[in-house]
């Protein structure tokens, strides 16, 4: 069965839409040529993943109407949890659905340079700057029908920006709450480190109501200057009713680094796409991500990273657990481009199955067009290991709790990435109710 995928917003809605938050010409620009790209584009294909029957289209579209709070403590308490101890160097935004409601940030920023707003003041008060960014390389509105509603209808996001020379000692931090049923959150994330600067940058995506009927469509485009450095860490947490296209793509020029910690543990049917492009000499990336999939949801994970610079070096480590009857797909693409030479690509995918119903398939990739080059890959999909198992429970240990060890024991990589302490103890403890 397939969902209609024709949206009902014309240009005369795009053009109140942007005009009521005081949006630039090129901006309104873009999101009519985004409306009329369309229907001209067909979704995207993720590899053996069929998502014409999923919901992209069916929502509303309004946001506002959300409480400013003045303090912390007024926020939701999963939130405040997520936020962890109130620091006066601390750098926040949350927002509840595409509107944002709390806001803070040390004086370090403002005395550096740095930009840290949501995207709509920075369409505002930073117009030629954003410009310059949004949707025109790292991802572009037509590559595909949900890039193309994204730049039509982006309602939200996050727009970062740190001088050359720079060095942020302090994390940078977004909380997105979706609470709203049969809505669409199409939020944007911008991300530049000019050459010789480090920014870390943690984002949240959470719905603790039953939010059913929801779209998320995200897109986060970083900008990795030369000998700049880049730490993304991004959980997302949103509920079995939403579901979710999500872009997290990377251009990195000569000797720059990203790091990415991804914790994907939506529980509706998601389809992720992590990218890559390491441009300069002696660039660098590491991706590091994990997902637990359960119920019935079906998750398509994508990561991929392109050697185009000399000596540049990319890292893929991807570690699912599977439960009941969720299926998913892991597809880990290495691609060392002519040129490249002496280039180091290196991926690994893991799947762990815990019933018989589920299904989980790990599918790593080398395309490779330069000789003198390094690469591999290593893939599993099984059980735990009975011998671990043995191990444990020959102490004492119960077989549930033998089994919830491993499982932990089998995402720390990744969660113990995560730059934020207050974050990772949540993703403890995401994974923990899951694994129950």
């Amino acid at each position: 069965m397939s969902v209609e995928t024709k949206i009902t917003f014309d240009q005369d809605y795009i053009k109140e839409f942007s005009k009521g938050r005081g949006e630039p010409e090129w901006l309104l620009n873009l999101r009519l040529s985004s409306l009329d790209t369309v229907d001209q584009k067909e979704l995207p294909k993720p590899d053996k993943t069929k998502i014409t029957g999923w919901n992209f289209t069916d929502f509303t579209h309004e946001q506002g109407g959300k409480e400013i709070v003045t303090s912390i403590s007024d926020l939701h308490d999963e939130v405040v949890a997520l936020i962890g101890e109130e620091t006066d160097n601390q750098n926040l935004l949350v927002f509840r659905d595409a509107t944002v409601v709390y806001e803070k940030s040390g004086s370090e920023l403002e005395n550096q340079g740095v930009i840290f707003t949501d995207i709509a003041t920075a369409a505002r008060d930073h117009s030629d700057l954003l410009q310059k960014y949004f949707m025109n390389d790292v991802v572009k509105y037509d590559e595909n029908r949900l890039t193309a509603l994204h730049g039509a209808l982006m309602n939200g996001g996050v727009f970062i920006y740190v001088p050359k020379n720079t060095e942020l000692t302090v994390p940078l931090q977004t909380i997105v709450q979706l609470d709203k049923e049969n809505t669409g959150l199409f939020n944007h994330v911008i991300v530049v480190a000019e050459d010789n600067s480090s920014v870390t940058y943690v984002e949240n995506y959470v719905s603790f109501a039953n939010v059913n009927n929801a779209v998320a469509n995200i897109v986060a485009e970083v900008f990795v200057g030369q000998n700049a450095r880049v730490s993304f860490g991004g959980v997302d947490n949103l509920g079995a009713g939403v579901t979710t296209y999500v872009v997290r793509r990377a251009n990195v020029a000569r000797d720059g680094r990203v790091d990415w910690a991804l914790g994907q543990m939506n529980d509706g049917n998601t389809v992720s796409d992590n990218t890559t492009h390491l441009i300069g000499e002696n660039s660098y990336a590491d991706t590091k991500t994990v997902t637990i999939g359960r119920g019935q949801q079906k998750q398509n994970f994508t990561t991929q990273i392109f050697h185009h610079g000399k000596h540049s070096e990319g890292y893929i480590l991807k570690h699912g657990v599977m439960r009941e009857e969720a299926t998913m797909i892991f597809n880990g693409i290495t691609k060392i481009e002519h040129g490249a030479t002496k280039s180091n690509g290196e991926q690994t995918e893991r799947v762990l199955m815990l019933s018989e119903k589920a299904r989980g398939d790990a599918n790593p990739i080398l395309l490779i067009d330069e000789d003198d080059v390094t690469a591999g890959h290593a893939a599993s999909v099984g059980r735990i290991d009975p011998l671990q198992m043995f191990y444990l429970m020959s102490r004492g240990i119960t077989k549930l709790e033998a089994e919830r060890l491993i499982i932990h024991g089998f995402l720390a990589p990744v969660v113990n990435q995560l730059p934020v302490e207050s974050v990772k103890e949540r993703m403890r403890e995401v994974i923990e109710r899951k694994v129950k």
